[in-house]
């Protein structure tokens, strides 16, 4: 299933980076943004997902959003998010970049995944930007408040016409410059900027690995392409590696 020069290098000390997409998660149930059955299929977006949506209508917003909360809540992480966060106990040196919102890697066990498009089970004020987790809407109370200021709280996710997080930028564009392996995981490659990381990693000079259920667009330019669901192929991966790093 893996090369041997996947093997070779994971066999020293490489520096890793990981990054997922909406794929890993659809193996746990969580609707994909792409696809026939994905959410923004089902509702509009543009009704909802950005700021002035938000300040026009508060309480429509925060429904959806905790509908979605609910949903993700008793979804569990599969067999990927749990071989990705035992992965970040062998090396030293692993980075996990996700565009997904989910909050399965951090429940899974990674612990400091650099989530570009934020995390749905986390919030924060617009009036004094302090992030607080999982409000509990009462029927009353349709909108919540911030328990320091009082100010309006919302979903701490990415929504259409802003920017990503500066920090989050910042720490993914140095696990590309650092990157000796970089896996492309369950990511359709059409959302920028996260589409063109593993070719800029690549340049940088990453052995490029891509884990997808079918082609991409950025299938032509990796170094290994190993097609299947990540939740069986990254245990087996896991059990290689721990069992060539324990000798």
């Amino acid at each position: 299933m893996f090369s041997e020069e996947l093997r070779y290098l994971l066999r020293g000390e490489p520096v890793i980076t990981v990054l997922t997409g909406a794929g890993i998660s659809a193996e746990s149930g969580v609707p994909t943004f792409r696809g026939e059955d994905g959410i923004w299929k089902k509702l509009k977006p543009e009704e909802l997902a950005n700021f002035d949506a938000f300040l026009k209508n508060p309480a429509l917003v925060w429904e959806w959003y905790h509908h979605r909360q609910n949903l993700i809540k008793n979804i569990e992480p599969n067999r990927g998010h749990y071989a990705l966060a035992e992965l970040e106990t062998i090396y030293k040196r692993f980075y996990l970049i996700t565009q997904n919102i989910d909050n399965l890697h951090i429940r899974a066990g990674s612990k400091n995944p650099i989530e570009l498009h934020g995390n749905i089970m986390r919030n924060r004020c617009i009036k004094c930007g302090a992030l607080s987790y999982e409000v509990e809407l009462l029927k009353e109370v349709s909108i919540p408040e911030c328990s320091i200021c009082n100010g309006m709280l919302r979903p701490d996710v990415v929504w259409f016409g802003e920017m990503l997080p500066p920090q989050s930028l910042k720490e993914a564009n140095r696990a590309m410059q650092e990157s000796t392996i970089f896996f492309s995981i369950g990511t359709s490659a059409q959302v920028q900027p996260a589409a063109s990381m593993p070719i800029w990693a690549k340049n940088y000079g990453a052995y490029l690995v891509e884990i997808n259920i079918e082609e991409t667009l950025l299938t032509p330019y990796v170094d290994e392409f190993i097609k299947g669901k990540s939740g069986e192929i990254l245990p087996v991966l896991l059990k290689e590696i721990t069992s060539f790093k324990s000798k």
